[in-house]
């Protein structure tokens, strides 16, 4: 039980509204921006990457039916940050400035944003 606590709190190194890179899976080398992070499942849904169709009966929402395409998690170990500054893939690193943390890159040392 205090195992599952331990992992719920776990510190994700990516947020929302960042930009990743995909590095394993049907979409690898793809890029895009994160729309949600799920720190149970330690998964992130990311805007055009891993999308899968599915079949929809008709109902109030799709009356027609039909085949949708949905956005499904992917895992956060398949990602991997890119930095605004020097537009690539890296690692990233907190650093206490004061009273606040900043998320820094690790190949140009510039601040990604705060967190």
């Amino acid at each position: 039980m205090r195992i599952m606590e331990e992992e719920s709190k776990r510190k994700m190194k990516i947020k929302k509204g960042d930009t990743v890179l995909v590095l394993a899976g049907k979409d690898n080398a793809k890029t895009g921006k994160v729309v949600t992070i799920d720190p149970e499942n330690n998964s992130a849904i990311v805007d055009g990457i891993n999308i899968y169709k599915k079949h929809v009966k008709p109902n109030k929402k799709y009356p027609q039916g039909g085949i949708i395409d949905k956005s499904v998690p992917i895992k956060i170990s398949n990602l991997m940050v890119i930095c605004p500054n020097c537009k690539k893939a890296t690692r990233t690193a907190t650093k206490n400035t004061g009273r606040e943390k900043r998320r820094i890159c690790l190949k140009c040392k510039e601040v990604v944003d705060a967190t």
